[in-house]
């Protein structure tokens, strides 16, 4: 049956705010298919899911979706939860920690990953320190045998479950909402783990994760009348992520299913009258899009914003509840120069309550349409948010640039919705301006032009080696940048491809501090007057400005003022924000970008990172470049592969399931 699974007890260890550790593209698990022998056993474990052989108790089926329906009211827990209070640290855990090996300083975080029964868990299972996030194997594996050891074996049942839930969250922070089986026992193999293919059996009879079958993208759906089995997909998730991608799919069909449009000519808005008014071809296709449809897919780039901006105006002349959210604060504020203040949102801020609409009774958005800007960084997680949110009958547009970098977390929302083809895709015919504009044009599409600069708009700065890349960025944002384009040091954005490395954010920041703010750092390393980034969540990133601590923590202002950020989260939050990576610049633009590419980040190049970098710039980009011939080559090789994720078939098996 489509989407078929199986619902164990227990979740697998979910990592909750720890030990800082970088997500890399080796994190990335391959999705290539199943072994023979591991793929033929999962599926005859389905078999005896649909057969009845299996426990009831321990299995179900997951039917087919009926056709959308108007459902009961909701509650208003869509939304995600504030920060919480940090936990409580029981008094034996950190002396058990510090037999085992660990530091005693990790408790609170081991606290907060497993609760008040920290120590009595870690006590029966030492391999639950995976659950702590930015703990790695081999240190789990040091403090497991330091508790139990000669009874610490790598084939230790508990050992290979929480490696299967350590593999399977290492995914999720690269992107994957699921694995291929052969991808995880992969994983385990390398962790020295003597049956990987048992393991993953195990871990699925223990609860660990979850099995789901799938017919391939553009495969058959239906045994033939042969009784030839009908290709299947195997894949493995956690079940956050997987009721993430089904509350979404549920929620993208139910705002088709409950969509009654009115006619003009029944006292409904004139829609048509609307898209006669655009200011642009483009935004008219969205307006007539948006008039027949319920969710509408939107693509273009930085100039296109300008297309649902003016679909929100539209629907808001027409009487309609509408709103633009965005993904930054940055977005918003380059919003609200085109739409009212109170229609122009982030998406954080739009689910946590803090601005937009509100909710009603029902905890329902009051929301005629939402335009998601930027919906190329939503992760599954706040797409199914948000589609949970709106009421029966809305409209959803979501508007972004697929040559982007993906969400920070699992997903990849707006690629499965339009390879799906769940709405009309309205293409913006509306170019970016300028040197700049024509440069990341040509990247979209593999291309790195020579573009005319006639008045310097984009500058490349030959750099030999780190060395040289670090001394160049400095005098170009202190000096050069300033004085050729009126441009203030502070309005110029420095990005390269990683923290570490000899020209990664750590050298760049501490460099341009000592130029722009030098200072004790006798704030937990930041001074007054220092421009830090605060990440107040993954994928989320808020550009501010030191300006004072005291008992409440770092005192920091931004664009909606000053806010603080206590003393135990500085360390996990807040970095210096002269220089930046691409992941923490999308979704912010500058008046002027340097991107470094020093010659050791040539490995790591690929065409979204150089599009994203270099689409940041309004009006000046200068490109530091070590990498000789590797940026050309980056720039045109095929793009990255698509994360492993389960939304296009499930959209695929609603539309399949309503006869849409």
């Amino acid at each position: 049956m489509p989407g078929a699974r199986r619902r164990l007890g227990t979740r697998a260890p979910v990592p909750r705010p720890g030990l800082e550790f970088a997500v890399t593209a080796e994190n990335a698990e391959g999705a290539e298919p199943a072994a023979p022998d591991t793929a033929a056993e999962l599926r005859a474990a389905v078999r005896a899911v649909e057969s009845g052989e299996r426990p009831a108790a321990s299995f179900y089926t997951r039917p087919a979706p009926p056709p959308p329906a108007p459902r009961a009211p909701r509650r208003a827990d869509a939304a995600p939860a504030r920060e919480a209070p940090p936990a409580a640290v029981p008094a034996e855990l950190p002396e058990l920690l510090e037999r085992g090996g660990a530091p005693r300083s990790l408790a609170p975080r081991v606290a907060a990953a497993l609760g008040e029964g920290a120590a009595r868990e870690l006590t029966a299972d030492p391999w639950r320190l995976l659950a702590v996030g930015g703990v790695r194997p081999e240190q789990a594996d040091g403090f497991a045998r330091a508790l139990l050891g000669d009874q610490c074996t790598p084939a230790d049942d508990r050992r290979t479950r929480a490696l299967t839930g350590w593999l399977m969250e290492r995914a999720a922070a690269a992107g994957h909402t699921a694995l291929e089986p052969d991808a995880v026992a992969r994983g385990l193999a390398e962790h020295a783990v003597p049956d990987p293919d048992a393991a993953v059996r195990d871990a699925i009879e223990a609860g660990g994760v979850l099995v789901f079958r799938h017919a391939p993208p553009g495969g058959a759906r239906e045994a033939e009348p042969g009784g030839e089995e009908a290709p299947v997909r195997l894949l493995l998730g956690l079940e956050r992520y997987a009721l993430a991608e089904e509350s979404l799919a549920d929620g993208l069909s139910r705002l088709r299913g409950t969509f009654a449009p009115r006619p003009a000519a029944d006292g409904g808005p004139d829609w048509a009258a609307a898209a006669t008014a655009a200011a642009s071809p483009s935004a008219a296709e969205l307006i007539g899009a948006v008039a027949a449809h319920p969710v509408v897919l939107h693509t273009g780039g930085e100039a296109a914003r300008a297309e649902p901006a003016a679909l929100v105006a539209a629907a808001r002349g027409l009487g309609l509840r509408a709103f633009a959210a965005a993904h930054s604060d940055d977005g918003r504020r380059r919003l609200s120069a085109a739409l009212p203040a109170d229609a122009a949102v982030t998406v954080s801020g739009l689910l946590d309550g803090s601005e937009g609409p509100g909710r009603d009774e029902d905890g329902l958005l009051a929301a005629d349409l939402l335009a998601v800007l930027d919906a190329d960084r939503l992760g599954a997680e706040a797409a199914a948010a948000l589609a949970e949110s709106l009421p029966d009958g809305a409209r959803l547009v979501l508007s972004g640039d697929p040559h982007l970098l993906g969400a920070a977390g699992p997903g990849q929302v707006l690629g499965d919705v339009l390879a799906a083809g769940f709405g009309p895709h309205v293409r913006s015919r509306t170019p970016d301006p300028g040197p700049v504009g024509e440069l990341v044009s040509g990247i979209g599409v593999g291309e790195l032009l020579q573009v005319a600069a006639p008045g310097n708009e984009v500058v490349i700065v030959p750099a030999r080696d780190a060395g040289e890349a670090v001394h160049r960025t400095v005098q170009l944002v202190t000096d050069s940048v300033p004085r050729a384009f009126g441009v203030a040091a502070h309005e110029v954005c420095v990005i390269t491809p990683g923290h570490g490395g000899a020209a990664g954010t750590r050298v760049l920041n501490a460099a341009l501090k000592e130029r722009l703010n030098a200072g004790p750092g006798r704030f937990a390393g930041f001074d007054p007057g220092d421009r830090v980034a605060h990440s107040p969540a993954p994928g989320r990133t808020r550009m501010a400005t030191v300006t004072d601590a005291d008992d409440r923590g770092l005192w920091l202002t931004g664009q909606d003022g000053r806010f603080p950020v206590s003393r135990d989260l500085v360390a996990d939050t807040v970095r210096h924000g002269w220089a930046l990576t691409a992941h923490q610049a999308a979704g912010h633009r500058w008046p002027a970008v340097v991107a470094v590419l020093p010659g050791d980040a040539a490995a790591g190049l690929d065409r979204a990172w150089v599009y994203t970098a270099f689409s940041r710039a309004e009006r000046h980009l200068s490109v530091v470049q070590g990498t000789g011939p590797a940026l050309a080559q980056a720039v045109a090789a095929s793009r990255a592969p698509a994360r492993t994720t389960r939304l296009r078939a499930l959209l695929d098996e609603q539309t399949a399931a309503s006869g849409t």
